[in-house]
């Protein structure tokens, strides 16, 4: 046993340049109190009067790691710190909170809001990171359809939209658990069932509007179009805005899924997946293309973060776990991802190290795989 491995596992993990798999751009504007406060909770609403959505998890953690980054001392009031966000200016917030958070390598989820945060290059930019693009499923099919394709030719557009799209990307995404549960059917659907399906979506969608995806056969036929396409496909799960169905985006309901995808090969990628981490987990361990992480779960749950990733760790091989962030929007969160992960990770690690349950450099390799390494395995990345 070590007397307290903490320290030095503390310095080796934060040496370490991270893969964040899952993540999007940040806002280029300045944000007021209120801009922030929404940009820092999955509510759509804004706080009850006579509270704020700094009293919260992620709202401490914010006032103690990004605050300093900023040149606040920790836990100065949220009104000096956003008095200092405005001062600086969101273009220096961006660049201190990407730069310190010791991020190598961003895959970009670009589907999400695109046009109020920054593109790749523009992210690359700002501090100086690698990013690859991973592309949403959902927003192509869109993008088909208000384009004013017919019901026959809706899957062959897809499929060459899709290729086109993802031609320099690392992985696809799907927000089936938005858009209709993960409760859905296993099965691909037949080309007859997706023309019958798409010719009720055109037929049916409001003039003028953008359109958006909900119907179960079409979603079903995004993700089975996107396995043959062979790159990694993320999955939302979990923890989300009011816009899910948390009951139903237990990735146990993928179950006869995962059977039905494994022949593929293709790595089925789990984010978040708070509260069903653990489910996470048992799947990561009993097929072999399943993948997950605990995203942005890390974030938001501030300082108890460190009970998350523990629990992450009790069951899934540990070559099966990745490192995300989630963040969108407000660089904090990009920032808080990577912190608090490495905080936590050293914590647990060495918590098992001093008990002499594991070895220091087995300690150092595993925070290794996690936070970099299973990233560039799965994703192929080639640097």
């Amino acid at each position: 046993m070590r007397s307290d491995p903490r320290p030095e596992l503390t310095a080796a993990i934060a040496e370490l340049p991270l893969v964040d798999h899952h993540v999007h751009g940040v806002l280029r504007s300045d944000l007021d109190r209120s801009g922030l406060e929404a940009a820092i909770t999955e509510s759509f609403d804004r706080a009850p009067a006579g509270t704020t959505h700094f009293d919260s998890p992620v709202g401490f953690a914010i006032r103690r790691h990004c605050g300093p980054v900023l040149g606040l001392p920790p836990h100065a009031t949220a009104e000096d710190y956003v008095g200092r966000r405005r001062e600086l200016g969101a273009a220096e917030v961006n660049r201190r909170l990407l730069a310190a958070s010791g991020i190598a390598h961003l895959l970009l989820d670009t589907g999400h809001r695109a046009a109020e945060i920054t593109s790749p290059a523009e992210t690359s930019g700002l501090a100086g990171q690698r990013v690859d693009e991973v592309i949403r499923l959902e927003p192509v099919a869109e993008q088909v359809a208000g384009e004013g394709v017919g019901a026959a030719a809706f899957a062959d557009e897809f499929a060459g939209r899709l290729a086109e799209q993802a031609s320099a990307a690392v992985g696809l995404k799907s927000v089936v658990a938005y858009r209709f549960g993960l409760d859905f059917d296993p099965s691909p659907p037949s080309r007859a069932e997706v023309t019958d399906a798409a010719g009720r979506w055109l037929r049916d969608m409001p003039a003028g509007e953008q359109p958006r995806l909900t119907d179960p056969v079409l979603l079903r036929h995004l993700i089975w179009a996107g396995l043959d396409l062979g790159l990694p496909l993320q999955f939302h799960v979990g923890y989300g805005d009011p816009d899910l169905h948390l009951h139903r985006c237990n990735p146990l309901l993928m179950t006869d899924f995962l059977r039905a995808s494994q022949a593929r090969g293709v790595p089925i990628m789990l984010l978040h997946c708070y509260p069903y981490h653990r489910e996470a987990g048992y799947l990561a361990q009993v097929f072999p293309h399943v993948y997950f992480d605990v995203g942005e779960a890390v974030t938001y749950t501030g300082a108890r973060s460190r009970s998350v990733l523990a629990a992450s760790l009790d069951l899934a091989p540990f070559g099966k776990i990745l490192f995300s962030s989630d963040g969108w929007g407000a660089a904090e969160l990009h920032h808080l991802g990577a912190v608090l992960w490495r905080r936590g990770m050293a914590d647990v690690l060495g918590g098992f190290v001093e008990t002499g349950e594991w070895s220091f450099d087995d300690a150092v390799r595993v925070a290794a795989m996690v936070g970099r390494d299973n990233a560039r395995r799965v994703y192929r990345l080639t640097a």
